[in-house]
């Protein structure tokens, strides 16, 4: 089964997510595609990792998620992946967004029977950015995450930590 969670920075989307994968059968795998690149983030990213349980087994990725998930839907009962909006970005600054999305979401076509949870930020509720690279990151964001709705069976958008469902499969 394949969900989705979208949700605005800060929304409660990776501790709903992290629920999700403690009710999925063990052992998970929390696949991190986020890079500190400053301090904040590096607190951010500690703060998570003290969130999750011992039990969960974590691996970090860049643009290299898809061969990740090929390898992990074959050890793995259930896969928490946060989150999308990193990933693409690193996509687009290594230059391969196009090829790597390509491949992403056949693997999704082909996924089975793992538990997969996907987090993404849902970018389209706020104003309009003003620079012409975020406005081109906005517009890939939303077509990634109306790609992966399409093959997701279930999606939720969680607002102020509470989860409302979208699609239910």
């Amino acid at each position: 089964m394949i969900t989705l969670v979208l949700g605005g920075n800060k929304s409660g989307k990776s501790d709903f997510a992290l629920d999700l994968l403690a009710r999925s059968a063990s052992p998970g795998l929390f696949v991190a595609t986020g890079k500190a690149r400053d301090m904040e983030f590096r607190d951010q990213i500690r703060r998570h990792r003290q969130s999750r349980g011992p039990d969960i087994e974590v691996a970090e990725v860049a643009e290299g998620l898809p061969q990740r998930l090929q390898k992990a839907k074959l050890s793995f009962p259930a896969v928490l992946v946060d989150s999308l909006d990193y990933w693409l970005f690193a996509c687009r600054e290594a230059g391969c967004e196009p090829v790597k999305v390509e491949e992403f979401l056949k693997v999704l076509d082909d996924w089975g029977s793992t538990d997969l949870i996907l987090v993404s930020c849902e970018t389209g509720l706020g104003p309009l950015p003003a620079g012409s690279a975020v406005r081109a990151f906005v517009r890939s964001l939303g077509a990634l995450n109306q790609a992966v709705a399409v093959r997701a069976d279930q999606a939720f958008l969680v607002a102020a930590g509470l989860p409302l469902t979208l699609k239910q499969g």
